[in-house]
């Protein structure tokens, strides 16, 4: 059967225009071209993007494109970067349509054999939107020198990878749901006003399961949602922290 072609984003722009504090450390205006073993760090998404026979065009998402442009391929498409994440992703949805991937510039160990076992499971799946994950145990016994956020559910924690494919139109509902969640991330409230008191509170009871939250997103914007679980730990590694570039740098050169 023939794969489905995707255009791929990768965010690349600062939260609210403000310098991140590792690249404020690096002497560079972003985090997108700290340096990694002499290289900024996006070339290595873009060079593990560029590898994948069912991608078709790549966009970068960054404040001025200028920052990148001298670095990457003529190839590359830019996008002015929105308010925050998830208002980039609506405007790309619009720019580019659907399947679109979404990655990040500080996801530098990403390797095409990851994002196309991603590909095939969302295709698989036949869901509107998919998101990347490992398993705790998983993110352990890989890299046990890294220290992630994990969101605990009932049946078992997991930690994102910066994979997310917004596989069909409806996916869009689901960015728009973020874009709320996102504008009420310092207003507990607000947030679950939005996503319904019951769900926080099986959450903080540990009883909350994959399958209710996956239930949950699907009332709230009519979305399948499917959680794809990683088979490699390092997937979920990326450069938030001065320790992670320490270790990223480590596991690149090794």
């Amino acid at each position: 059967m023939k794969r489905e072609t995707v255009n791929v984003l990768i965010l690349a722009g600062s939260r609210e225009g403000k310098q991140d504090p590792l690249a404020k450390q690096a002497h560079v205006s972003h985090k997108a071209i700290l340096p990694i073993l002499g290289r900024p760090m996006i070339h290595y998404v873009v060079q593990a993007l560029s590898q994948i026979s069912q991608v078709d065009k790549i966009a970068v998402i960054i404040e001025n494109k200028s920052i990148v442009k001298d670095i990457l391929p003529e190839y590359i498409h830019y996008l002015p970067a929105a308010l925050g994440p998830s208002d980039s992703v609506i405007e790309a949805i619009k720019e580019l349509g659907t399947p679109l991937l979404v990655t990040t510039a500080d996801n530098p160990l990403l390797k095409p054999e990851w994002a196309d076992f991603f590909l095939k499971e969302a295709e698989r799946a036949q869901c509107d939107v998919a998101v990347g994950v490992a398993l705790k145990e998983q993110i352990e016994a890989d890299v046990p020198d890294t220290k992630r956020t994990y969101i605990n559910l009932a049946d078992g924690s997991f930690s994102g990878c910066n994979l997310f494919l917004f596989r069909t139109p409806q996916a869009i509902q689901v960015a728009r749901l973020w874009q709320k969640l996102e504008q009420h991330r310092k207003k507990p409230i607000k947030m679950g006003c939005l996503l319904g008191y019951p769900i926080i509170l099986r959450y903080l009871l540990k009883c909350l399961t994959r399958n209710a939250l996956k239930k949950r997103i699907y009332k709230l914007t009519k979305a399948k949602t499917h959680f794809i679980f990683m088979p490699w730990g390092q997937a979920a590694v990326d450069v938030d922290k001065p320790e992670d570039l320490i270790l990223v740098n480590k596991l690149i050169q090794d």
